[in-house]
């Protein structure tokens, strides 16, 4: 089978990992100051971030339509795609999946599988380049499916905010809460696992910091780690400073900025991994 890989601008995934596995991304949308951006294309992440603090009303995404899925599914097709599959941010935190679910029926010359990646930024990327390796290697678009629902289990995403503004500003947190937050100086620990996002309340960069170390840790045996941040890439790094003599076997982690589809309601300053633990073969 000839499978190509679908999936969104939220996946992270760095541009030349995209190009080496022939991974097909379809851009979300950025809405700031009355304009609407195309992630990575018309804006950047770098200028995303910049502009995001000074912002007078606050940033907000959408998804692309189920039209903008469909066109690319039957480009695919018309490149000769026996099927696709096309995996995508959790549906608790964005509308991009229900798009492609719908354009996904649209298509009737081959199975087209819209799959919930039931994860964010990297999480959703691990999954992407697991399928993108499958298909290289010629695994049917049944087997990829199956691949990923087992896989799907393995993927953590962890992360430390360094302030609860953005979550005021998005309606994410009441004011009241934000202030208290402030005053007490909390740092929230999020994390995303199989469609579940939890929070931890943690004083302190710090502890926070400790805490991330102390979560990845606990997850034991890793296949794979990288590095997530909110324009905060030397912190990230101090992070991994602190955290690669538990991974050896592990060097030169990715690291990238966190999507806009996230970073409007963390803000800058976050630092965090996403992870793969290992299989059980």
């Amino acid at each position: 089978m000839n499978v190509k890989v679908v999936t969104d601008s939220t996946c992270d995934l760095p541009a030349s990992i995209i190009a080496q596995y022939d991974i097909t991304e379809v851009p979300v949308y950025i809405n700031m100051d009355g304009q609407s951006h195309l992630d990575g294309l018309d804006l950047t992440r770098e200028e995303f971030y910049r502009r995001l603090p000074d912002l007078k009303t606050p940033a907000t995404t959408s998804a692309p339509g189920p039209g903008a899925f469909a066109e690319t599914y039957e480009r695919l097709v018309a490149g000769g795609a026996t099927g696709i599959i096309s995996i995508h941010i959790s549906p608790t935190l964005s509308n991009v999946l229900n798009a492609a679910t719908l354009a996904a029926e649209t298509i009737k010359t081959v199975p087209v599988v819209a799959f919930d990646g039931r994860q964010i930024s990297l999480g959703t990327g691990f999954l992407v380049m697991a399928a993108a390796r499958a298909a290289v290697e010629g695994r049917s678009l049944a087997e990829i499916v199956a691949l990923l629902s087992e896989y799907v289990k393995r993927v953590y995403v962890v992360a430390a905010l360094d302030t609860v503004e953005f979550l005021r500003r998005s309606g994410r947190m009441s004011g009241f809460q934000s202030g208290v937050a402030s005053l007490l100086k909390i740092k929230p620990v999020l994390k995303m696992h199989d469609g579940v996002a939890t929070s931890e309340k943690v004083r302190t960069s710090g502890r926070a910091l400790n805490r991330l170390i102390e979560t990845i840790a606990g997850l034991g045996p890793l296949d794979q780690l990288a590095l997530v941040h909110t324009r905060a890439a030397e912190g990230a790094m101090a992070l991994w400073e602190q955290t690669k003599q538990l991974f050896p076997h592990i060097a030169n982690p990715i690291s990238v900025d966190v999507t806009p589809v996230l970073g409007a309601h963390l803000g800058p300053g976050v630092v965090g991994f996403a992870c793969v633990t290992a299989g059980s073969e």
